[in-house]
């Protein structure tokens, strides 16, 4: 179905946000190969929160625990030739079993903390020196920034195996803690052995202290393990969304900036597709007066702005064309506009917008003198 859309001075003027004007340095809404005015191109600001230039003191952004859980060797236990004097000498040896477990424990997380920041360290370092390229200028696709990025990409994955390592030590903690708590209860029940004599009651004393001591430390273990699998989890994630959108930025030769994929977002039933058509004037219009027309880096402006201001923020997409013509231009105009369209669509996943974010339509205008694909804020 077509919708006439008549409101030509709002096509290429303003950027409107909720009645708000961005004023001055504002991003130019009309992005198009041949711009009002007769300027040669869209201009691009800066990329926003891109990584500095490539340095070995550059930041991996990945903070981890820092606890070291050593425990402190358990005092050797005389045997006293009672029962109860067994039984601690026993429980004794389960108390090393424990604390050799826990040394193994703490010296894999170690292990796998500074594995983890490495690969964090040469993942920063690659997307830093693809960001300081993209900032100083490079064609299209640079063949040199995607090996660099095949480098990050390798160094993420890295990552996910150490998250994974991460995992399945957690499991490992998990069972010494069940076997502290367990020893516990044993060296407890022990005390209360007939015939115990003072020295065997004093040995059991010190032996559940030190199994206390111990426990604690595998507890703590497990806590800052828990923490680190969180920090590891979310920090991958988070790479992985700005890495997919350096790509967008890598292939389109312009920089870009962080994924938008953490800008909050809470669906709303009130915010229904199109609502921002009937009321609003479009954020953008890309104008597709020659092809591939430069309108990444404006368009991550834009919206970047708009979800600063409203993080629940939604889109409409919506392809237009031009009236007139004939049937069959006009036909052929609409599928094209279409097409258009959905190469904006996916520019802006490639920025980390959820496509449940974005809703997509078509229309015609008489007043459009070429295809246009135009971005309204609901």
């Amino acid at each position: 179905m077509r919708r006439n859309l008549v409101t030509s001075a709002a096509l290429a003027t303003a950027l409107l946000l909720g009645g708000c004007e961005f004023a001055d340095n504002a991003l130019l809404p009309s992005l198009s190969g041949s711009p009002p005015g007769g300027t040669s191109g869209a201009t691009h600001a800066g990329s926003a929160g891109n990584a500095p230039a490539v340095a070995s003191g550059v930041s991996s952004g990945l903070e981890l625990g820092t606890g070291n859980f050593k425990p402190e060797p358990a005092k050797p236990l005389k045997q006293t030739g009672t029962p109860a004097g067994q039984q601690a000498v026993a429980l004794g040896g389960e108390l090393v079993k424990l604390q050799e477990s826990l040394t193994q424990q703490n010296q894999r997380l170690q292990s796998l903390r500074a594995e983890a920041l490495q690969h964090a360290q040469a993942y920063a370092q690659s997307v830093a020196a693809i960001n300081a390229k993209l900032d100083a200028g490079t064609t299209p696709a640079n063949p040199e920034l995607l090996k660099q990025w095949n480098d990050a990409q390798a160094e993420l994955q890295k990552g996910g195996g150490t998250l994974a390592a991460m995992n399945q030590l957690s499991a490992q903690v998990s069972t010494s803690a069940s076997k502290s708590n367990s020893l516990l209860a044993s060296i407890r029940a022990a005390a209360g052995l007939s015939g115990a004599s003072d020295e065997d009651r004093a040995q059991l004393k010190t032996l559940e202290d030190e199994t206390f001591n111990t426990s604690f430390l595998v507890e703590r273990l497990y806590g800052e393990l828990a923490e680190d699998i969180n920090r590891e989890t979310s920090y991958l994630g988070q790479q992985q969304a700005n890495l997919n959108t350096l790509s967008a930025a890598i292939n389109s030769g312009q920089p870009l900036g962080p994924s938008l994929a953490s800008r909050g977002y809470a669906a709303a039933s009130s915010l229904a597709p199109g609502s921002g058509i009937a009321t609003g004037r479009p954020l953008v219009v890309i104008r597709f007066d020659k092809p591939n027309p430069d309108y990444q880096q404006p368009l991550y402006e834009a919206v970047s702005q708009v979800l600063a201001r409203r993080p629940n923020a939604a889109f409409d997409l919506v392809g237009v064309a031009p009236q007139g013509g004939g049937d069959a231009q006009a036909a052929l105009d609409s599928n094209l506009a279409q097409l258009q369209a959905d190469q904006v669509l996916r520019s802006l996943m490639s920025m980390g917008i959820s496509p449940d974010r974005i809703s997509k339509s078509a229309a015609t205008s008489p007043t459009a003198k070429v295809n246009e694909v135009q971005l309204y804020v609901r």
